[in-house]
């Protein structure tokens, strides 16, 4: 019987008011760059899906750990603009775009997530977070009012492990203090949601609202297209 829902975050739960590279190409032109939010787009997924995961050693204070998630996320802006643009001042520009997505009025939360959360707690779920992000995702969690339904937030950067590490859904579970084959964990990546949570025995389901367009044909995972068919599911096997 599922007794804990875990989520993903950014693409399950909220997503950016517009399109990452867009925002990328906003705040660079207050530090005089003049490029595309298309062509910063493409940059960022080329380094974004070749660099190694937001993840770090153990025994590290949260002041390193936070002081290695800003250099880790400077190497990726770096490598986005490398044949973009050269900027007078790079470091001011960094630590803009930094502060930007960590602001919570630069995100959205779907439309379908108040209502799933709230129906799937009222029937006695824990709940969860299990997410490739660093530090920042408290401040957008509490700042999107999404921080009070969760008991626990595991992220890549602090457990030391990333998405499809089987570890760090482990480490979710030992948080909780469940069974693998207690929880359920809903994602929109199947490489990294999907492949990760069947790793550590955790059944997985994959959401793909309308908006993101369509899955592959062949899914290794249920795919749902909205979080209210989810709380369907769940109901059925309790």
């Amino acid at each position: 019987m599922v007794k804990t829902v875990f989520f993903d975050a950014a693409g399950t739960l909220f997503e950016t008011r517009r399109p990452v590279g867009d925002f990328y190409a906003d705040v660079a032109r207050d530090f005089g760059a003049d490029v595309s939010g298309q062509a910063v787009s493409a940059a960022f997924r080329r380094s974004f899906g070749a660099a190694p995961g937001l993840a770090f050693g153990a025994g590290l204070s949260i002041a390193e750990i936070r002081r290695l998630e800003r250099e880790w996320w400077r190497q990726r802006v770096a490598e986005t603009f490398a044949g973009l643009h050269q900027f007078a001042d790079f470091d001011a520009y960094f630590n803009a775009l930094f502060q930007f997505f960590g602001d919570p009025a630069n995100w959205v939360v779907y439309d379908d997530v108040f209502p799933a959360l709230e129906q799937l707690r009222a029937a006695g779920l824990r709940l969860g977070v299990i997410s490739n992000f660093d530090g920042r995702l408290y401040r957008l969690l509490a700042g999107l009012g999404l921080q009070p339904y969760f008991e626990s937030v595991t992220i890549s950067s602090e457990a030391g492990y990333a998405k499809p590490a089987a570890e760090l859904f482990r480490a979710a579970l030992a948080a909780i203090g469940i069974n693998a084959d207690e929880a359920l964990h809903v994602g929109d990546a199947p490489h990294l949601d999907v492949v990760g949570a069947n790793a550590a025995g955790i059944e997985a389901v994959l959401i793909c609202r309308p908006h993101q367009g369509a899955p592959a044909k062949s899914q290794p995972a249920p795919v749902i297209s909205s979080l209210a068919e989810l709380v369907s599911m769940v109901r059925q096997r309790r």
